[in-house]
């Protein structure tokens, strides 16, 4: 799980889990953040990502306000998966 509230960033050493359970994202505005019940989703590997800047066109430039297209990019980019990292971003006109 992609969450603000991980204690550990995603890394290589992730490519196991991703492989074996998948990726989740939380997707929501980063306004309305505090509304999501992050103690109803103990289960998992939470993850943070690396500081990364987005590319996207609402917070294009800005540190860690990535889309979930670009945080789920990322992960699979870390751990290993180029191919799949670029497919998902190269459907978006700012992606590649």
């Amino acid at each position: 799980v992609l969450s603000p509230r991980g204690n550990v960033s995603v890394s290589p050493a992730d490519t196991e889990i991703l492989e074996k359970h998948g990726i989740s994202l939380i997707d929501c505005s980063w306004a309305r953040l505090e509304e999501i019940p992050f103690s109803q989703m103990s289960a998992g590997h939470h993850r943070l990502l690396p500081f990364l800047v987005a590319a996207n066109t609402v917070n294009y430039g800005r540190p860690s306000k990535l889309s979930c297209v670009e945080a789920g990019a990322a992960t699979l980019y870390i751990c290993g998966k180029f191919e799949a990292a670029i497919a998902i971003l190269q459907e978006f006109s700012w992606g590649m």
